[in-house]
């Protein structure tokens, strides 16, 4: 007789393109068929995954996200880079010779000089095979959290199913750079990367006690950056995992404060921390040596290439450590490093 399927949330990281790593980590979640999935959250690409998991569970069970996922990041990687663009090999490019001088040429141009047309791509893409207004309605539907940064104070913007849009995930992934901030009820948005990388408090909300993160932006170094250019990068990364630092060494404290507590002191916070698991896939172990400029390159054979070390990441997980879901935490919330196998 079949296992029925185990609770569990997701908590899935952005970073650009290196987001596609995080496609196939649950495409192989999906395939494997033991979690009942009750919530996500995300942010940047981190969202584009979560919107199209939302929906296509929802209109096909995990067959139907699988297939929604591939759709959306095909898309994504037919609308980006030409090879012709690009220099190093489809597993770790960078940009050319001919697309370094075009960036230079522009370096000093708004986004909005960039882009006057507003063309967008990655909105065609979530519009043509995303039902928003579907999930909406929908309560049945799996919980989401998207995060956004709020452009004029800094502060965190959490987007919930009832309010998912086009323009929520837009929002989630607008680099200020290269995209116009995403205007939502009057507030200006950036990237939700810079202020939650990706949230986890709400998913404390969630049915499931199990939480997986999804980390793709590196959280350890080896060397101090020396050049311009690798302190630019370093600095990127920080703007990138400095939120979610915080919130995890918050939730870390909090929960030894929960454990350390006596009755009768113990209220429904402590008694949810305590009852909280966290696991982790690592995918900053990939994602963390390739070329920083990767981050900004939608070419298809690399999304593709990052899509299979998620998938190869994830059957690892699932052999190794999947079984402890529903029984004990397997990652230090401190710092994510594992700490249980099955």
């Amino acid at each position: 007789m079949a296992r029925k399927p185990r609770p569990l949330s997701v908590a899935l990281q952005g970073g650009g393109a290196h987001g596609a790593f995080t496609w196939g980590v649950l495409d192989r979640l999906l395939e494997d068929g033991r979690f009942d999935l009750r919530a996500v959250s995300g942010a940047s690409a981190g969202a584009v995954n979560a919107a199209a998991l939302a929906h296509g569970l929802r209109v096909g069970g995990a067959d139907g996200a699988r297939e929604t996922l591939a759709a959306v990041w095909t898309e994504i990687g037919g609308s980006g880079f030409s090879s012709a663009f690009l220099a190093g090999d489809d597993e770790d490019p960078s940009l050319g010779m001919v697309a370094k001088a075009a960036q230079m040429m522009m370096a000093g141009l708004s986004p909005s000089q960039l882009n006057p047309w507003k063309f967008d791509p990655l909105r065609e893409a979530l519009e043509e095979h995303i039902d928003f207004e579907g999930l909406q309605g929908d309560k049945r539907a799996i919980d989401i959290y998207l995060a956004a940064t709020d452009a004029l104070n800094g502060r965190m913007r959490i987007f919930t199913r009832d309010e998912i849009s086009a323009d929520a995930v837009l929002a989630s992934a607008c680099l200020p750079q290269v995209s116009q901030p995403v205007v939502i009820n009057d507030r200006p948005y950036w990237d939700g990367g810079y202020s939650a990388n990706p949230p986890l408090l709400p998913l404390m909300d969630s049915s499931a006690e199990d939480v997986l993160v999804v980390l793709i932006v590196r959280t350890e170094h080896e060397t101090v950056p020396e050049t311009s250019s690798q302190i630019e990068a370093r600095e990127a990364e920080f703007a990138f995992i400095s939120g979610f630092l915080r919130e995890t060494e918050m939730l870390a404290a909090a929960t030894k404060r929960a454990m350390d507590s006596r009755w009768p002191f113990v209220g429904s916070l402590e008694k949810r921390l305590r009852r909280m698991r966290w696991h982790v896939i690592r995918g900053n172990e990939v994602t963390g040596e390739l070329n920083p400029e990767s981050r900004m390159i939608a070419h298809a054979p690399f999304l593709e290439s990052l899509h299979n070390a998620g998938r190869a990441y994830a059957d690892d997980w699932l052999a190794e450590t999947a079984a402890v879901i529903g029984r004990t935490t397997s990652a230090n919330l401190a710092t994510f490093e594992q700490l249980a196998s099955a």
